[in-house]
């Protein structure tokens, strides 16, 4: 990685280290520490996807006009007024506010990163570098988590107001940091306003005309549906309440998950960067299908306590693998799927379905997991499936060097002198 990259990889990383301080701790803070009730919780965690929802569709134009460097010290310098203000937060209106404006920062930080490591990278180094993001960050927000743990106590306010205070300071960092990177000079800013002043060819018109990305955005969809909108929410209620595991266990299955993540990332990378990516995707959705199964045994095989408890930790693992193997293909298909002056709105447009699925998902299925577990596993095992599905279909809309990167012609490092005057030379294709 070149300078600037290791310097993105560094802010992302610490960011996430200080969003693991407060995140698995939020609900327990709002409803109990501050005594505000399970309801006012309930409405501070639907207030994160809301803000995301509200601030997303205008975050794209802003990256492709201004940079994205702008961009993301603004968000990093908007969370850390958010988490400061919902450290001291004591009443509901205030701490909803908060929370807010916590979430509208840390959801314009994502596509702004997103794209300061498209511009940071090429099409044959892009694979590594978002998978070392999705590497980085995941550490980060274990390490947060556990440190976190260690501080906190339920009968001391003030350890909490700590927490959001740290997540405050790693904001701040990223700021800091990021703003010492010298981002090389994108054609994006170039085209976003041409010179006669004439509008751009560029905008939402121009992205739902493109049957690729449509179609990726809802495969994306239903990957954070039937994942990561599953985790804290019917996934959860489906083990305590089918599978009978004590909650604790929760704790320990989402560590495994961090845990395949950390250890698998780099193993899996090699197997799969030089594969298709479609096919790649689809794999995952086998995966996935296999770990609802994992889990349809843990609630419903009646087997024995310690089986159902492993089967629900095998199930958080599997997701990890599968989740390794999608950091270096979706996020970096997005970015080759985008044209030059468009970087931004396609990865804002991708974080936008993110966080609708992340938002639907708790909806349906924490319902669904704790009344309706047979019905429940049985529809997810299809919506695993139906990622299969719609990534090979995907794969059929892909240029070859857009599925399978490796197929990039790699430009020569020798220096030509002189070319004799008679003959043509074909300069080399690739993808940004």
């Amino acid at each position: 990685m070149g300078a600037a990259l290791r310097r993105i990889q560094l802010g992302s990383a610490l960011s996430a280290f200080g969003l693991g301080f407060t995140v698995p701790y939020l609900y327990v803070y709002v409803a109990q520490v501050r005594d505000l009730g399970a309801g006012t919780a309930g409405v501070v965690l639907a207030v994160f996807a809301m803000a995301a929802l509200a601030v997303l569709p205008f975050t794209g134009r802003a990256i492709d006009r201004r940079g994205p460097l702008p961009v993301l010290i603004v968000a990093a310098a908007t969370a850390a007024v958010g988490a400061c203000a919902l450290g001291v937060s004591g009443g509901v209106t205030s701490t909803v506010l908060s929370a807010a404006v916590l979430g509208a920062g840390t959801a314009v930080m994502q596509p702004a990163l997103a794209t300061m490591l498209v511009w940071c990278s090429s099409a044959a180094t892009r694979t590594r570098a978002f998978a070392m993001q999705f590497f980085l960050q995941n550490l980060g927000l274990g390490i947060g988590g556990l440190v976190g743990g260690q501080l906190v106590d339920v009968g001391r306010p003030s350890s909490f107001t700590l927490l959001f205070l740290i997540e405050a300071a790693m904001f701040l960092v990223l700021g800091v940091v990021a703003a010492t990177v010298r981002m090389p000079r994108a054609a994006s800013l170039a085209e976003a306003v041409p010179a006669d002043g004439s509008e751009s060819k560029a905008g939402l018109r121009v992205l739902l005309s493109h049957r690729a990305m449509v179609q990726l955005c809802v495969l994306g969809f239903v990957i954070f549906f039937a994942c990561y909108g599953q985790f804290e929410s019917g996934l959860a209620a489906y083990g305590t309440e089918a599978a009978g595991i004590d909650p604790s266990t929760l704790g320990i299955a989402l560590a495994a998950n961090t845990a395949v993540i950390v250890v698998a990332q780099f193993v899996v990378l090699r197997l799969v960067e030089r594969r298709r990516r479609s096919r790649v995707i689809a794999w995952v959705g086998l995966i996935w299908a296999f770990a609802w199964i994992v889990a349809g045994y843990a609630g419903l095989g009646h087997g024995s306590q310690t089986m159902a408890t492993a089967a629900m930790i095998s199930t958080y693992a599997l997701f990890g693998l599968g989740e390794a193997m999608l950091s270096p293909t979706v996020a970096p298909l997005v970015a080759d799927l985008a044209p030059e002056a468009m970087v931004g709105q396609y990865n804002s447009a991708f974080a936008l379905v993110k966080q609708l699925a992340l938002a639907v998902g708790p909806a349906v299925g924490g319902p669904m997991g704790a009344a309706l577990p047979g019905p429940y596993i049985v529809t997810f095992v299809l919506f695993s499936l139906g990622i299969t599905v719609l990534a090979l279909k995907l794969g059929r809309r892909l240029t070859p060097v857009q599925d399978k990167p490796s197929l990039a012609t790699v430009p020569s490092r020798v220096v030509a002198v002189s070319l004799p005057e008679s003959g043509s030379v074909a300069s080399p294709t690739g993808v940004r």
